[in-house]
């Protein structure tokens, strides 16, 4: 625990020198281009593509930077980001970061147990809480570039739970698709322990989870 409070501390202070400061305002004129797939206040209207609204400044353009450099693989956003500069970068993660998002409706029969995930792992299999990373409210941690879950669409992170378990577990094939721009492999070592019922249960239960809570 002391080592990871340490790695969070280290990372916001490295952070807070590197990135360019945002403008909202910039953002939002920048922001035009995504409308069509992440909404125009940054809530998407299809649960493939991911709201952007709330979500952390740091994961923002780390993001946007992932797919620009290759290391995140993505035939539609690879020319949307192909020519924005670090301030465009910055300037987009501000706009969406001073969004809300809308929060959704998780499936009541799978709460108990997404919830039970989310707060508390799967011991059993050395899953940990996800809440240990994403705060109890699903509020993220930007300063460590751990990203705000609560409200996401379940559909876009069972597919990146899966992206993530895939790349996790080694699995071959040209379908398969994989992620692995998380740092220190973290998402995929936890993903690779989890089983499809319980990526669906914990996907669900964030979609209607709300920081406010």
């Amino acid at each position: 625990m002391k080592c990871l409070k340490l790695f969070v501390l280290l990372a916001a202070t490295a952070v807070s020198h590197a990135m360019a400061a945002g403008d909202v305002d910039a953002g939002k004129e920048k922001s035009q281009p995504c409308a069509a797939c992440h909404g125009a206040d940054g809530n998407s209207p299809s649960g493939e593509w991911p709201s952007l609204a709330g979500q952390g400044e740091k994961y923002l353009v780390e993001q946007i930077q992932a797919f620009k450099d290759g290391d995140r693989q993505n035939a539609l956003m690879a020319p949307m980001v192909a020519n924005l500069s670090e301030q465009d970068m910055a300037d987009l993660a501000a706009y969406f970061s001073a969004q809300t998002i809308k929060v959704g409706q998780a499936d009541p029969e799978l709460v108990e147990q997404g919830e039970r995930i989310y707060r508390g792992g799967v011991i059993a299999d050395g899953v940990p809480a996800c809440s240990g990373c994403h705060g109890p409210a699903g509020e993220g941690v930007d300063g460590a570039g751990f990203p705000a879950l609560a409200g996401q669409h379940a559909q876009y992170l069972e597919i990146q739970l899966k992206a993530f378990r895939a790349a996790g577990r080694g699995d071959l094939g040209d379908n398969v698709v994989k992620r692995t721009n998380d740092p220190q492999e973290m998402m995929r070592t936890v993903a690779a322990k989890m089983s499809d019922t319980e990526i669906k249960a914990v996907a669900s239960f964030l979609n209607g989870l709300s920081t406010e809570e």
